[in-house]
């Protein structure tokens, strides 16, 4: 479906009752983690509570757009496609409370659903996977470093100071099956994220092991791509984590609905 009804950049729970802003609905196969080819339907929510200058759905947090829907009409859209797995993407789905009933409702439908996440809220649902992806301080949109076109305004103290929320990571590491997914730009991220790590497995009841630690490229294009995977594959090399591919833009670029 096409995106549609320009929303206020810094109103993050736009909706009423069950609705909720939706920027796309359209299956293609999941580009990253854990479920990297699998074919999935996508249910992109439009509102952010960040704004990583890198980020790839912009259209959900840096100029939001959307389509309102009520929950039967997301549901029933959902069910016109065959995948029997569906991810709750944004932006980031859960600053909507509407996304609580939907992910319920998928559940007892029998799909399987992963909730990809930025990891500074949590909410309790049947989530089958976790994608979580805490944002390290090289996310920041400093004033040389956001969109083109787009106004910082004072997101760069606020992504800054709410990018981390440790006990909202522990929460949800505790509570479902999760993968941690970092967006890397280099080597120099690499203290960042075993830091992190380190306080996350302190404060979370739940082993995390390794493996369930993935190394992303940051890149939205095939061309930036093509700057950064290799690095970024050596580093899940050297320090024992998972590699994981951007598929999407490989197999079709910067193209919506992919």
């Amino acid at each position: 479906m096409p995106v549609s009804d320009a929303v206020d950049a810094d109103d993050d729970t736009v909706t009423d009752g069950d609705a909720l802003p939706i920027n796309e609905l359209f299956t293609s196969l999941q580009g990253e983690g854990k479920l990297a080819g699998v074919p999935s339907t996508f249910v992109r929510t439009s509102g952010c509570n960040l704004r990583c200058w890198f980020c790839d759905s912009y259209h959900t947090s840096w100029e939001p757009t959307h389509a309102t829907m009520g929950l039967e009409a997301i549901l029933d859209d959902v069910e016109s496609h065959d995948a029997t797995h569906v991810v709750v993407t944004g932006g980031e789905p859960l600053v909507h409370e509407a996304t609580v009933p939907l992910i319920e409702e998928l559940d007892a439908r029998g799909y399987h659903v992963t909730v990809e996440t930025n990891g500074t809220i949590h909410r309790e649902a049947p989530l089958d996977l976790a994608s979580i992806s805490p944002k390290l301080s090289t996310s920041t949109p400093t004033p040389d470093r956001r969109p083109d076109g787009t106004d910082g305004g004072d997101w760069e103290h606020r992504h800054e100071r709410e990018r981390i929320d440790l006990e909202a990571l522990s929460r949800l590491v505790d509570a479902y099956d999760s993968q941690l997914k970092f967006v890397v730009t280099g080597e120099t991220d690499m203290p960042e994220i075993l830091d992190l790590l380190g306080r996350l497995r302190e404060s979370a009841s739940a082993p995390i092991p390794d493996d369930d630690v993935l190394l992303m490229p940051e890149g939205a294009t095939r061309e930036r791509l093509a700057e950064t995977r290799r690095e970024v594959a050596d580093l899940a090399v050297e320090y024992g984590f998972r590699y994981t591919p951007r598929l999407h833009v490989d197999l079709w670029n910067d193209a919506p609905e992919t």
